[in-house]
């Protein structure tokens, strides 16, 4: 059962950085699509950026673009969210999550329905 487990949350000033790590219990293969979600209180789990491996290709969510990137580093088994220019919206918890893809390359998708995999999420404060 491959698991995740994600690190690097905490509290940071508004325009502060922070970068979210994701370890994989096993090798990040070309036909996982890699994504980062976020759920604040009483709000839905919503896409930030994801990766598709077969593709190489990223999307991100339109509140995030410019400030947030989404990376993999296959030798290690870990996936990074680099978070720029932080605001006090952000403020969640965030969770990295896989998606099996055996089928045609695609391009990765925000929707948090079809992945398969799921950090435990690691909390993120925005705030002064």
């Amino acid at each position: 059962q491959l698991q995740l487990v994600e690190s690097g949350g905490g509290l940071v000033q508004p325009g502060g950085s922070l970068r979210l790590s994701c370890a994989a219990s096993e090798l990040i293969r070309d036909w996982y699509d890699i994504g980062w979600f976020r759920q604040a209180p009483g709000r839905e789990r919503e896409g930030v950026s994801c990766l598709s491996s077969s593709l190489g290709t990223t999307d991100d969510n339109d509140s995030v673009k410019g400030r947030f990137s989404i990376s993999v580093d296959n030798a290690n088994n870990m996936v990074y969210l680099q978070m720029n220019s932080l605001k006090p919206e952000d403020t969640a918890v965030y969770y990295c999550a896989l998606d099996v893809n055996r089928g045609a390359p695609r391009e990765c998708l925000l929707r948090p329905e079809i992945y398969d995999y799921w950090g435990q999420g690691t909390q993120v404060t925005v705030s002064s």
